[in-house]
């Protein structure tokens, strides 16, 4: 499919303009880095698994990289490049090509007196070969095919523990798991860049 091609995609995110939300003294701010793996037949995406940890919303979910954008951060793209570094290992400033941004995400989660907007930028690898240091907050790094996604063949719905409550949501399978919620929707957000006729599953 041609619009998943690393030239198109290319083409298509940085001619992007992703929509801006008002941000308040209270609301925080976050980034992530959809890192893309071109390939012959198809182009994947990185996902974190997230190591499991109590009091952590997004504990033990399927994630990209990233993190909360701290003032000592020159942008948020910078937040994004400097959380995949700590948390996997991978220095995207040598890796990678940065390609452009997408919409944000307004993200509430649930039990959490919480108001944050994440703003995912995509990268796509240039190196060969990448190795990854997993800290503290990450069990695997695994890979997407953004094809299998956006035909639908990998979708898939999941039981989740939400509030305390099984809860059955849409996702993405990629390997034994799945990718859903927050980042179900920035995948959704990113198709919808490359396909005007994209709509949301």
């Amino acid at each position: 499919m041609a619009l998943l091609k690393i030239e198109q995609i290319r083409r298509s995110i940085s001619g992007h303009s992703p929509i801006q939300y008002p941000v308040h003294e209270k609301m925080k701010q976050a980034a992530v880095s959809i890192v893309l793996r071109p390939g012959k037949k198809d182009t994947e995406a990185l996902f974190i698994l997230r190591a499991t940890k109590d009091g952590d919303p997004w504990s033990g979910h399927m994630a990209f990289p990233g993190g909360h954008y701290e003032v000592s951060d020159e942008s948020l793209r910078h937040t994004s490049e400097r959380e995949t570094w700590e948390e996997i290992g991978l220095d995207l400033t040598e890796t990678a090509r940065y390609v452009g941004q997408i919409d944000p995400v307004r993200a509430n989660p649930r039990g959490r007196d919480l108001d944050m907007i994440v703003t995912p930028f995509v990268y796509e690898l240039t190196a060969p070969d990448v190795s990854f240091n997993l800290n503290y907050e990450v069990a695997e790094v695994l890979w997407g095919s953004l094809r299998a996604m956006h035909e639908g063949s990998s979708h898939t719905m999941g039981e989740f523990v939400v509030a305390g409550k099984a809860v059955n949501y849409p996702g993405y399978a990629v390997d034994d798991e799945i990718v859903w919620g927050l980042t179900y929707r920035m995948i959704d957000l990113f198709f919808a860049a490359l396909d005007p006729d994209w709509v949301e599953r």
